[in-house]
């Protein structure tokens, strides 16, 4: 009775819609901290019931697009449902309706990216065995495969030629999609094994970071792989940090994806993008819900989680203040 459990609630407070108690620790941690209230709202199954209103607060939701992949098959699609409930009462939603679309279409994103003049890789959407070859037999080099909804980059894989996908088709090596929708996308050839992941909070850039794929990185479409190889595989290098926050980092792509966020009502997100052999900038993935990578955080001196808290505590702070100046006009 996910509906009835809230309501019960009087007190305006932060509410966190998840459905992985894993990757909250971090922020509980940071909420503590700066002494604010919260509660979780965990989805997986529940009851919603329009006839009642949800408590006032700040929902912050952090519903993520591999729900499925840890027995939530229909959390994304509830929690759409309970967003829709709260944008009926005019509650504030942190990462809202809009921004929740775009987590679980990989497409969806590319098509709000153009809008903003951010180039994405060429990407053909397709469904069915013989759909995928056919987009695959439109590229003329490399081109990575992978699900239209999928998160934490499940199910990447680069194939140099079109025989290599119909020899892993064969096998049953690609992976199921949960919406049936499969993606051949353009391989970008970086000149470094690296990628780079801006972090926004409150529609606002907050951090760089440069991660390294030579160790196997499964989020986008990188160079990783060996010259000869017909399947992605992680090259073997020694051991070196995965993420790096880059100081003082300038990028036009800032301002451009700040307009993104704000028009399709995402505060909080992390915006991965590729650079090919010209230097050209192409977003790949967008995460809205986004984590952050602790060694990374403790050598810059930069903790995105407790800025996170900061920004909820102060829409708190500002609910309350209009709270108070209703009553006081009643």
């Amino acid at each position: 009775m996910l509906s009835a459990e809230l309501t019960q609630i009087a007190e305006p407070k932060i509410y966190i819609i998840h459905e992985n108690d894993a990757w909250v620790v971090p922020l509980h941690a940071a909420l503590d901290e700066q002494r604010l209230p919260y509660e979780d709202i965990f989805v997986d199954t529940g009851l919603i019931d329009f006839a009642q209103a949800p408590p006032q607060g700040i929902f912050y939701n952090r519903m993520s697009a591999s729900s499925h992949t840890r027995d939530h098959r229909y959390a994304i699609e509830l929690t759409d449902v309970l967003l829709a409930w709260l944008d009926e009462h005019g509650r504030r939603v942190v990462n809202g309706r809009k921004s929740l679309a775009l987590e679980r279409s990989k497409i969806a994103q590319y098509s709000a990216l153009a809008h903003f003049d951010i180039w994405t890789p060429a990407t053909r959407a397709a469904v069915g065995d013989q759909a995928l070859i056919a987009a695959a037999q439109t590229f003329a080099g490399p081109f990575v495969v992978k699900p239209n909804r999928g998160g934490k980059g499940l199910g990447v894989r680069l194939f140099r030629s079109v025989a290599a996908l119909v020899d892993a088709m064969g096998a049953g090596e690609l992976p199921e999609t949960i919406d049936g929708v499969m993606l051949v996308q353009q391989y970008i050839a970086s000149t470094s094994p690296t990628i780079t992941r801006m972090e926004f909070i409150g529609g606002n850039f907050l951090y760089a970071v440069k991660v390294d794929t030579s160790q196997g990185f499964e989020l986008c479409p990188a160079d990783v792989c060996a010259p000869d190889a017909a399947v992605c595989a992680p090259q073997q290098e020694a051991p070196r940090p995965r993420f790096a926050i880059q100081p003082e980092f300038a990028h036009p792509l800032i301002e451009q994806c700040e307009a993104f966020l704000a028009a399709n009502d995402g505060q909080i997100a992390g915006i991965e993008f590729i650079e090919d052999e010209y230097r050209r900038p192409f977003v790949y993935d967008v995460n809205f819900n986004t984590n952050y990578n602790p060694e990374a955080e403790a050598a810059a001196g930069e903790y995105g989680m407790k800025a996170i808290a900061a920004y909820l505590g102060a829409e708190l702070s500002a609910l309350k203040r209009r709270d108070r100046l209703r009553v006081l006009r009643m």
